[in-house]
């Protein structure tokens, strides 16, 4: 801005001596042309003087930030304002993660008594709590690929005919309908909601998923069901299996 204004009044002040020159050289009135040449360099000087832009007074800066520096300018006036901008005054915050899961029961879902007429089910239910912003998931494995005979380890109630007869072992998950999230665009959702059967170790079924934020307030978010019917020729014994439950957040 400075360098615009300075060659504004260059130019007016060219034009008035030039002008005055004329004067000069073709009326011979030597003392009204040199008057008006007087009269010419002051006006420019007061142009000059009275058009230049404020002035850099000072500066403001942030210790050890390298760029985080600017000019204070004056605005040339007495009563006047001066005035810096430092732009750039980082805040930091940190929130830490939280994720807490509860199951239900005491650790231990027991079918009881298996028949070949039907199926025989057992449930817990689980609870989740975390501040992650993309939500949580639960996932259930089976550590045996079914439910194992604890006397007769290669045999096994589950879908595969390696032990030579084919049962069903399967996992099951049912959403609560409500949620205890404060987020209008939260979901939750489970994969295995009509059943799937179970005859690996290695398979996380997706048990429980959702998208946001929810509170850990005790109203249980999904609930996780185990069945099992053996064929009429399943060995007779003692079964047991062990699910490893796994929780994850999406922070």
């Amino acid at each position: 801005m400075k360098k615009y204004v300075n060659i504004i009044d260059s130019t007016i002040f060219i034009c008035y001596y030039i002008f005055a020159l004329y004067l000069n050289t073709h009326t011979n009135m030597h003392s009204i042309s040199k008057k008006f040449l007087s009269g010419a360099l002051a006006a420019g000087m007061m142009i000059s003087a009275s058009s230049y832009a404020s002035t850099i007074i000072g500066s403001g800066s942030v210790v050890g930030s390298g760029s985080l520096t600017s000019s204070v300018t004056w605005d040339d006036n007495f009563p006047g304002t001066a005035t810096g901008i430092v732009n750039g005054l980082v805040i930091k915050a940190q929130v830490l993660p939280v994720l807490n899961m509860v199951i239900s029961g005491s650790g231990e879902i027991n079918l009881g008594i298996l028949t070949s007429a039907g199926y025989s089910s057992g449930s817990v239910s689980m609870e989740v709590g975390t501040n992650a912003v993309n939500g949580s998931s639960i996932m259930v494995r089976s550590t045996n690929g079914g439910l194992q005979n604890v006397s007769s380890p290669s045999t096994y109630i589950n879908s595969l005919t390696t032990d030579e007869v084919a049962d069903s072992y399967k996992f099951y998950g049912t959403v609560n309908a409500s949620d205890d999230s404060s987020y209008a665009a939260f979901a939750q959702s489970s994969t295995i909601t009509t059943g799937v059967e179970v005859s690996d170790n290695t398979t996380n079924n997706i048990l429980y998923s959702s998208n946001k934020p929810q509170k850990l307030d005790l109203v249980d978010d999904v609930v996780f069901t185990v069945t099992a019917k053996p064929d009429i020729e399943t060995p007779a014994g003692n079964y047991k299996d062990v699910v490893v439950v796994t929780v994850a957040g999406q922070f």
